[in-house]
C-alpha cells in the first residue's frame, strides 16, 4: 500500500493505529491473492490471481478503517493453462457468470502488528461473512519514491460451497486458503 507524504496531525490515530490516516493505494507490484486447494484429497493445487484492484482508508481509530478489494476471477494463474482454462468456465468459476470477487471490510481489530479484518466476500451473486487474520509488516518512507509505503499479509479460509461453487466434489476440495 502506498500513502502520500501528508503529515499526520493526530496523537490519538499514531496511538491507536500504526498508519497515518487517509487513504492508501495498493501496490501492485508488490501484492498478490494466492489460494491453496485440495485436489483429490492427496495433493494441493496453488495458484493466483493476477488482477487485483484494493483501496484501504484509515481513520482516526480502527472503527474508521475501510478495506475494499476487488479480484478478477479470469485472472486466475495456476501454472498450467489447461486447468485455468476449466477452471474458468461454466462448469467452475464461471466467470462469465461471475466475473469478479469482491470484499468490504466491515470492522477491524488489533494492536501491534496482529490484526482481525471481518467482512463481507462476494462472488457472483452470494455474499458471505469472512474474517482474515491480518500481520501488519510496519511502514516506511520509500527510497527514491514520493510517499510512504506499508506491508501487510492477511490469511483466511473460505468454503467453495458457502458460495454455491460446489462442483469437482471429491476431485476439488471445499476448503480454500487464501494468503493476501
Amino acid at each position: 500500500m502506498t500513502h502520500d507524504n501528508s503529515p499526520d496531525t493526530s496523537a490519538t490515530s499514531r496511538a491507536t493505529l500504526p498508519l497515518a490516516p487517509g487513504d492508501w493505494e495498493l501496490d501492485p507490484l508488490h501484492s498478490s491473492v494466492n489460494f491453496t486447494i485440495r485436489h483429490l484429497g492427496i495433493t494441493k493445487v496453488r495458484g493466483r490471481f493476477g488482477e487485483v484492484k484494493a483501496e484501504l482508508h484509515v481513520g482516526g481509530s480502527a472503527d474508521d478503517v475501510r478495506v475494499s478489494a476487488e479480484i478478477a476471477l479470469a485472472s486466475i494463474d495456476t501454472g498450467n493453462a489447461d486447468r485455468d482454462a476449466h477452471t474458468r468456465s461454466a462448469e467452475l468459476l464461471d466467470v462469465e457468470k461471475r466475473p469478479t470477487m469482491t470484499f468490504r471490510s466491515t470492522r477491524v481489530s488489533g494492536k501491534g502488528e496482529d490484526w482481525s479484518m471481518a467482512g463481507d466476500l462476494t462472488i457472483g451473486d452470494v455474499t458471505r461473512p469472512v474474517t482474515l487474520a491480518v500481520e501488519f509488516g510496519g511502514a516506511v518512507d520509500s527510497p527514491g519514491r514520493q510517499g510512504r509505503r506499508a506491508g501487510f499479509e492477511a490469511t483466511g479460509e473460505i468454503r467453495r460451497g458457502d458460495f454455491g461453487l460446489d462442483f469437482g466434489t471429491g476431485l476439488l476440495g471445499d476448503l480454500v486458503k487464501v494468503q493476501l
